[in-house]
């Protein structure tokens, strides 16, 4: 397929992505709202709580988007950056916290983090490492600037192991990824680049052995959506 072509190398990936994120930013999080049937802050929140934070935690959340994650870090701790390598998605992002207290938000890259080694207690990230064009490095990046007993916490869709169950899954965001594409941008493919990412991605099992490979100590995945989506905890 065309899409799984221009995603098929790391550099191709890199930059099919921040273009689709650039084109999405506007629509993002309506987009969230209607792949997760309404519950996708039930998750970001489940998340979050996961992590049991203190009010002296330094957290950072990657792939921040327009900030969800992020406010709610902000909401437990003083200390919250959001990065995004998208300039719009930031833009969104500081626009939501003009009222008051908001984390700081910067425009970057996951895989080159512009931070000193063992900064922060807890990093974060929703549907993010999915769209890393290298993700053993994301997740070096993300061990790298993590203290020691630090967490690192995930949510993301997930690839079924059982294979009626994957093709039924990739099937149907085809297909709603298609129709969304086409009525909100009048590009199908818009949105079909979500099971296309998931083709090549670990299920939740491997993601967790990939992240103890890399360093963490213990890593736990926890279902989300009868096993369709996953969050992940990693403590290094």
């Amino acid at each position: 397929m065309l899409l799984n072509r221009r995603i098929s190398t790391p550099e191709d990936k890199r930059r099919y992505v921040r273009a689709l994120f650039s084109t999405i930013a506007d629509r993002y999080d309506l987009l969230t709202v209607v792949l997760s049937y309404g519950r996708d802050r039930q998750w970001k929140r489940r998340l979050v709580q996961l992590a049991r934070l203190d009010a002296g935690a330094r957290s950072l959340d990657l792939a921040t988007g327009t900030g969800d994650i992020a406010f709610l870090l902000r909401a437990r701790c003083a200390r919250v950056v959001g990065l995004d390598v998208t300039r719009r998605m930031i833009e969104l992002a500081k626009a939501k916290g003009s009222g008051g207290a908001a984390p700081s938000f910067l425009v970057g890259d996951m895989m080159t983090l512009p931070f000193p080694p063992k900064v922060f207690d807890v990093v974060t990230t929703g549907y993010g490492l999915r769209n890393a064009p290298d993700l053993v490095r994301a997740i070096d990046e993300i061990h790298r600037v993590l203290k020691a007993g630090g967490q690192a916490l995930s949510l993301d869709f997930n690839r079924p192991t059982n294979r009626i169950v994957r093709v039924a899954y990739l099937g149907y965001l085809w297909m709603v990824g298609g129709l969304l594409g086409w009525l909100l941008h009048r590009d199908p493919d818009t949105y079909r680049y979500i099971p296309a990412s998931l083709r090549g991605h670990p299920g939740a099992d491997a993601m967790a052995e990939l992240m103890r490979t890399r360093g963490f100590r213990t890593v736990t995945s926890y279902p989300v959506l009868g096993g369709l989506m996953a969050i992940h905890h990693a403590v290094k």
